[in-house]
C-alpha cells in the first residue's frame, strides 16, 4: 500500500472517553450529517441533468423551493445517499473487528461498497447470505439511481484498487466525493488518517488524483467539524494538508476558490456556476463548500446547492453533509426530513456508527460485561 505524504501506516483509531453531553452532541452531528446529505440529494435528483435556464422555465425564477417528483415519488435519494450509507456499514464493521486482530477498514468498506454494486444488479436481498448484515436487507436500496460508470466498473470484480494500482486510474469524478463523509466522523482518528482512508477508498473505483484527494479533502473538511472546528478554519488546516500531497494542485484551486467566492459579493446560482458543473469531484467538493460557507440557515445553503445546471444531486449532498455536520439533525426543516426516502435506515445507521463509536468495546470488546453482543454482531458480522 502507498502511504500518502504526513500519514502513517498501521492502526489508525485513536482512542476517546466520552461523557454523556459529548456523545449526545456527536450523535446529533452524525445524524444531521447523514441526513443533512440524504436531503441535498433528494432535492438535487430531479433536476440533475437540466440546466438552470431549464430549471428555472419549469420552477420559476428563483428555481426549485421545494422537492420535485424524482424516480416515481418526492423525497427519493440517489447512488449518493446510497453509497454514503453503505460506506457507513463498512465503518462499522471495521471498527467491531479490532479486538480480533484483524484491522483493514480499507477491505471492510470496500466489501461494502460491493454490497452495494449487488444493489445495483439484483431484484432484491439473498436472505440465504449469513454474512449481508442487515443493511443489505432493505429492500428499498435495491434500485438504479443514476449511478457513475466508473463507480459501477470499479466494482464490477472483487479486486480492491489500491492508491498504489487503482480503478480507474484516469476518472477522477464525484463519485468518490458524494460518498465520503463518513470517514470523516471517526472523531477519533487523527486528521491525516481521516484523508489516508478516504483517499484508499476512493482509488477503489476512480483513480486520478483529483478524484482521490477531493474525496480525502472532503472527509478532513467534517473531521474538523466534527471535532469543533469552524467550517473554514477545516477548509484551512485542510489546504496545509493538501499541500504535500503530490497531484494536489486541482484539489487544492477549487477549494481555494470555494474560499475567494464568499467574499466576491451575494450568493447566486451563477457564482455557484463559476465554480463548475460539478460532475467532476474538486468542482463538486468546491460547489458544496461555498454553498455551506455562504448559507443564511440548511434551507437556503441547500437551495442554493442544487439550483445550478450541473450534478445537482451531488452538490447538495456534500453541502448538506456540511450543514449537517455543523448544526446538527435538529437544524433540518422538517417538512424535508419528513418526505425523504430511507429516512428510517439513515436515522438507525446514523446511531448505530455513534454507538460504536462511543460504546463499542461495551458491545465487543473486553468492557463487556457478557462478551461480544450476539445481536450487535449479527447486525454487523466481522466474517
Amino acid at each position: 500500500m502507498t502511504t500518502l505524504a504526513g500519514a502513517g501506516a498501521g492502526e489508525a483509531a485513536g482512542s476517546l472517553l466520552w461523557s454523556r453531553a459529548e456523545q449526545q452532541d456527536f450523535r446529533s452531528r452524525v445524524r444531521g450529517c447523514l441526513l443533512g446529505g440524504a436531503i441535498g440529494d433528494a432535492l438535487g435528483a430531479g433536476i440533475e441533468f437540466h440546466s438552470l435556464e431549464q430549471i428555472r422555465a419549469a420552477h420559476g425564477p428563483e428555481g426549485v423551493r421545494d422537492y420535485v417528483p424524482a424516480y416515481g415519488r418526492r423525497g427519493a435519494v440517489t447512488d449518493d445517499t446510497q453509497m454514503t450509507l453503505f460506506t457507513v456499514e463498512g465503518l462499522i464493521r471495521a471498527h467491531t473487528r479490532r479486538g480480533t486482530g484483524v484491522w483493514q477498514p480499507a477491505a471492510d468498506v470496500h466489501r461494502a461498497h460491493l454490497r452495494w454494486a449487488t444493489t445495483q444488479h439484483s431484484w432484491g436481498p439473498d436472505e440465504r447470505d449469513p454474512d449481508g448484515g442487515w443493511l443489505a436487507r432493505e429492500e428499498w436500496l435495491y434500485a438504479r439511481r443514476a449511478p457513475g460508470n466508473a463507480c459501477l466498473s470499479g466494482l464490477a470484480d472483487d479486486r480492491m484498487g489500491t492508491l498504489q494500482s487503482p480503478k480507474n486510474p484516469e476518472s477522477k469524478g464525484c463519485g468518490t466525493v458524494m460518498r465520503s463523509a463518513p470517514f470523516g466522523l471517526l472523531a477519533g482518528w487523527e486528521p491525516q488518517h481521516v484523508f489516508q482512508l478516504a483517499a484508499e477508498c476512493a482509488a477503489q473505483t476512480h483513480g486520478h488524483p483529483s478524484g482521490m484527494l477531493a474525496a480525502a479533502a472532503f472527509a478532513v473538511i467534517v473531521h474538523g467539524i466534527v471535532r469543533g472546528e469552524a467550517l473554514e478554519a477545516s477548509v484551512g488546516r485542510t489546504l496545509a494538508l493538501l499541500a504535500v500531497q503530490p497531484g494536489h494542485e486541482e484539489t487544492s484551486r477549487a477549494l481555494q476558490g470555494a474560499l475567494d467566492a464568499v467574499r466576491q459579493g451575494l450568493p447566486t446560482p451563477e457564482r455557484v456556476q463559476s465554480l463548475g458543473e460539478g460532475w467532476v469531484a474538486e468542482e463538486a467538493l468546491a460547489m458544496g463548500l461555498y454553498c455551506a460557507l455562504v448559507a443564511e440557515d440548511v434551507r437556503h445553503g441547500l437551495l442554493l446547492a442544487v439550483n445550478h445546471g450541473g450534478d445537482s444531486d451531488s452538490t447538495g449532498s456534500v453541502c448538506g453533509n456540511l450543514l449537517g455536520a455543523v448544526h446538527g439533525e435538529t437544524a433540518l426543516p422538517a417538512g424535508w426530513l419528513a418526505e425523504l426516502e430511507g429516512r428510517a435506515t439513515v436515522l438507525e445507521l446514523a446511531d448505530d456508527f455513534a454507538l460504536e463509536l462511543t460504546q463499542g468495546t461495551t458491545l465487543h470488546g473486553p468492557d463487556s460485561p457478557a462478551g461480544a453482543s450476539a445481536a450487535w454482531l449479527a447486525r454487523y458480522p466481522r466474517s
